[in-house]
């Protein structure tokens, strides 16, 4: 099962660097959605990624993570 895993970020520049960061993780790309203009990244992983993946995620320290 996939869980969604929504961060937000400061600037599109952040949001970008994130998005490299998850796809050299090689999670797909189809799995990942980019929002610039609510600077977001929300990304599918299975339940038993989702810990790594939060980590990856605050290592850009997000403004929100849920």
């Amino acid at each position: 099962m996939l869980k969604t895993i929504t961060a937000t970020y400061d600037s599109a520049t952040t949001v970008a660097n994130v998005v490299d960061d998850l796809v050299n993780d090689d999670i797909p790309r189809e799995q990942i959605y980019r929002d610039d203009a609510a600077m977001q990244v929300k990304v599918m992983v299975p339940e038993s990624a989702v810990e790594g993946t939060r980590e990856l995620l605050n290592r850009h320290q997000p403004t929100k993570i849920s």
